[in-house]
């Protein structure tokens, strides 16, 4: 694994994310904007699951709220990846990143298991509401799992 790691770090693209101050800030700032994109448009999506704005039909909703996120998250994982080049062994030895990676593997399967089973407008009121508190709670958790990682050492 550390021969992969070494490798990665090896890399021209890895290089110029260490290196580029301005490659690294549009990088960063691309993906708090995925981030933001999936967050808004997840949390909101998930209140409608717990049963707020009921007026609102859930299937309207999930069909503009949900390529949002699809989108924020595509966004924040390619360019997650690229930050990661930056170190790959200083990443990969946290234990706050691999629990990042766990939790988005988690929320990314909760979203998975109700859309690709039931989806929305199938699925039974309880399986809607199971759905968005493990959601609102998973998401929130990787985003402060991600911007914590600044701030530990190891």
């Amino acid at each position: 694994m550390e021969a992969l790691l070494t490798s990665l770090a090896d890399t021209a693209l890895a290089e110029w994310v260490r290196l580029s101050r301005w490659g690294y800030a549009a990088i960063n700032a691309l993906h708090v904007l995925g981030i933001a994109l999936l967050i808004g448009a997840i949390v909101a999506l998930d209140l409608r699951l717990l049963g707020w704005r009921k007026r609102l039909p859930l299937h309207e909703l999930g069909r503009l709220l949900q390529p949002v996120a699809i989108a924020g998250l595509l966004l924040a994982m390619v360019t997650g990846v690229l930050l990661f080049l930056a170190d790959p062994s200083g990443y990969a030895a946290m234990p706050l990143f691999v629990l990042k990676l766990a939790l988005i593997a988690l929320a990314i399967a909760n979203a998975l298991l109700l859309n690709l089973g039931p989806g929305l407008a199938h699925a039974t009121p309880r399986r809607l509401r199971m759905a968005g508190i493990l959601s609102l709670l998973l998401w929130p958790a990787v985003l402060l799992a991600g911007r914590m990682l600044a701030f530990v050492d190891g």
